[in-house]
């Protein structure tokens, strides 16, 4: 806000423009803060925690969210209305006392849609409460309430709660259908190598999947002809079970034109070819390693993906310059590789974009952050790849379990690191 001249929903030569006939610019300024500030993550409680400073900042002076939980914690029978967040003067709503504020949120829920409540506690002064449902096409999330010692909200004002509802229970849902459809992703994601697979006895190698929302992405490696091991580091667009099931297409068409011995850039190109001409298939980005023991190199391309970085003997880590090739799916096909040299101290490790990614930041800026971290000297593969997952800030608070990188990056993502080992 350009200005500290503020009245509640109202901003004096600041962005929310001032009079009744700029109430459509107004609407529409409250609904871009509303898509800003609600629905950073797929954690139900953030989310209510959201929209109740939403409301606040915006229009109220007090608010809280109650969400429907199970005592079993699931869905289904036995669900009750449990406070997840609060935000405001927490005087007003003890003022507004348990009872009567769970009835003017029954109510609401029971209506289907706002309802506005005055009142006058003891001997205070006059408040208004704003119950609003959360509410999406088949399903009640839970209740809002927006509470202020003043003036009852007028139409503009309670459209803008009412909007603010509506966006909070679309992210609700969204994130509902994540952990429904997560069980069902991780069992088709368990078809998938755990570990890389079968490299020659000359690559040491480690593969680590860190948690995040449900998605296509996937680091594996591929055994070939003349000693040569492919890695590989996949990401299909979006999330859920449909990316999944595209990523499972790309894996396993990429694994079978990779057999024809082809050079990296030439995967990719049949590959893109292939997938841009079937019909609904997600574009993909993707990133191939040909690692080639005997002479001491690795043969990269990429199709729209993160490039690698190389951690050298003294645990510094650089960034590796590639050619510019287009996501898969795109039909673009304009692939070229590049030959990296390798000593045997140096580690090349790949990864999705989860790893580094952070909302609205440019990937420049994500990769350096990463090829900023130093590891000690003298790790092994997988001891280096845990150093730097643990080194790496952490990112959006996402709720995800506890190991390395937990908590660090912005989604799910997959790591590999590999070494060239001295041939006897």
């Amino acid at each position: 806000m350009r200005t500290a001249q503020r009245q509640k929903g109202v901003i004096v030569d600041g962005d929310l423009a001032t009079g009744l006939e700029r109430v459509a610019a107004n609407r529409f300024v409250r609904a871009e803060r509303a898509l800003r500030a609600i629905g950073t993550t797929l954690d139900d409680r953030r989310t209510a925690a959201e929209l109740a400073a939403f409301l606040v900042e915006e229009l109220c002076d007090s608010a809280t969210v109650d969400l429907y939980r199970s005592r079993e914690g699931h869905r289904g029978q036995g669900e009750f209305l449990q406070p997840v967040a609060t935000a405001g003067r927490r005087d007003l709503l003890d003022s507004l006392g348990k009872g009567p504020r769970e009835n003017v949120s029954v109510r609401a829920l029971d209506a289907g849609h706002p309802l506005t409540v005055s009142f006058t506690p003891g001997r205070g002064t006059g408040q208004v409460a704003l119950s609003v449902p959360l509410l999406t096409r088949d399903r009640v999330h839970g209740v809002a309430l927006a509470l202020r010692a003043g003036p009852p909200f007028d139409d503009d004002e309670t459209a803008a709660v009412h909007y603010a509802a509506r966006l909070t229970a679309a992210h609700l849902r969204y994130a509902d259908d994540q952990r429904e459809a997560g069980p069902r992703v991780w069992d088709l994601q368990k078809v998938l190598p755990a570990d890389p697979g079968r490299p020659r006895p000359d690559v040491d190698l480690a593969l680590r999947h860190l948690p995040g929302p449900v998605g296509g992405h996937w680091c594996e490696t591929v055994r070939l002809h003349s000693g040569r091991t492919l890695l590989v580091a996949g990401d299909v667009m979006g999330h859920g079970l449909d990316a999944a099931v595209d990523m499972n297409a790309y894996r396993c068409l990429l694994r079978y034109i990779a057999s024809t011995d082809l050079a990296p850039h030439g995967i990719l190109r049949r590959l893109d070819a292939t997938m841009s001409t079937e019909s609904g298939r997600r574009p993909a980005t993707c990133l191939l390693a040909l690692l080639d023991p005997a002479h001491g190199t690795a043969l990269l391309t990429g199709a729209g993906h993160p490039p690698p970085v190389v951690v050298h003997a003294d645990g510094a880590a650089a960034p590796v310059v590639l050619p510019e090739g287009p996501p898969l799916g795109t039909g673009g096909s304009a692939y070229r590789a590049t030959s990296l040299p390798l000593a045997p101290d140096d580690t090349l490790v790949m990864f999705t974009y989860g790893l580094i990614g952070r909302r609205g930041e440019d990937i420049d800026t994500s990769l350096g952050r990463l090829a900023a971290l130093r590891v000690r000297p003298g790790r092994s593969v997988g001891e280096l790849l845990d150093e730097l997952l643990a080194g790496l800030p952490a990112g959006s608070p996402d709720d995800a379990p506890d190991g390395p990188g937990a908590g660090r990056t912005s989604g799910g993502s997959s790591v590999i690191a590999a070494r060239l080992l001295p041939r006897p």
